[in-house]
């Protein structure tokens, strides 16, 4: 009899202990899951206690990535014409180009921008305008012939004064031009910045899908909605017989079934898209009546239509 009534006692301060620790620690147990489910619910709690806080750009209602898993695959270029685009859609409305590359920074080139930013009286970075874009690049913070020699505590710390310490608003929509890959950069703006969604640029090589792919899961996971795919350099024009061809074949779309996202946009490979970047003038203000300048404006649409959609900061 006495064993029982150790037993009970037992049990019960089992379920006491269990109770405190759960109201301790802000956690529950639900009977429904398993103990696989729990676990793992668990472990989520405590990794988003060590995350900071995300918070919104005052004054900046939407924010937009520009992904790429590879370099090379024309991803600023493309980040450099879609807000350009954007403003000749959009007039009325407020453009922001961010290049998040600290290593690589090429919005100074692209946007024919030279100077050194200004601080206003709150001893913010004002931002340096053109194309009615206003933009924001460590390349404006640095020698053009200096590389960028620092380990990654310096390069977040150099991220995060070009995101915080600018004068951005007002702005309806900030581009963000991010590096090649899935490294800290794009994990230090998805976990301190409400992101409203993100653009895929690749090329159609299979060497680049793949990498572009793994962009797409990182997303995935964090929670970010992807605006579609844009396939760059996907096809060639016959300068005797104007016929386009396809250079790699059909792997983005496989891709982009898989992934269950749209490919918002093909970009014919042309000589006067980097012609245009090299001279600091975007394709589509430099040949705004080309085939190649309608593709850019036609994708700024399609981004335009995705962003309606999206949660707007109000603050």
């Amino acid at each position: 009899m006495s064993s029982v009534i150790t037993k009970s006692h037992f049990s019960g301060y089992l379920k006491l202990s269990r109770y405190l620790w759960q109201r301790q620690n802000g956690t529950t147990v639900d009977s429904t899951k398993t103990k696989q489910e729990n676990l793992e619910a668990r472990q989520k709690e405590i990794m988003a206690r060590g995350l900071p806080k995300r918070k919104h750009i005052r004054g900046v209602k939407q924010i937009f990535l520009i992904a790429s898993g590879k370099g090379g695959v024309g991803k600023s270029t493309t980040a450099v014409n879609l807000t350009t685009a954007l403003k000749i859609i959009e007039p009325r409305k407020s453009i922001g180009l961010l290049d998040a590359d600290v290593f690589g920074p090429s919005i100074p080139l692209m946007m024919n921008i030279h100077e050194s930013p200004m601080l206003n009286r709150d001893n913010l970075m004002e931002p340096l305008v053109n194309y009615g874009v206003k933009c924001m690049s460590m390349g404006f913070l640095i020698d053009e012939k200096s590389p960028v020699v620092w380990r990654g505590l310096m390069v977040m710390s150099a991220l995060d004064k070009l995101v915080n310490q600018v004068a951005w608003g007002p702005l309806d929509y900030l581009v963000i031009d991010t590096p090649p890959g899935t490294g800290d950069t794009h994990l230090s703006l998805i976990q301190t910045l409400f992101i409203t969604g993100a653009l895929l640029v690749t090329t159609p090589q299979k060497v680049a899908l793949e990498v572009t792919r793994r962009g797409a899961n990182m997303f995935k996971k964090m929670n970010i909605p992807v605006a579609g795919i844009v396939e760059n350099m996907s096809t060639v024009t016959c300068p005797k017989c104007m016929t386009e061809v396809s250079i790699f074949g059909n792997a983005t779309l496989s891709m982009a079934k898989e992934l269950d996202v749209n490919i918002l946009q093909k970009i014919p490979m042309h000589e006067s898209i980097a012609d245009s970047s090299d001279n600091g003038k975007p394709v589509v203000l430099a040949a705004p009546k080309s085939r190649q300048a309608e593709a850019y404006k036609e994708l700024a649409e399609h981004v335009v239509t995705f962003l309606n959609k999206q949660e707007i900061n109000k603050e």
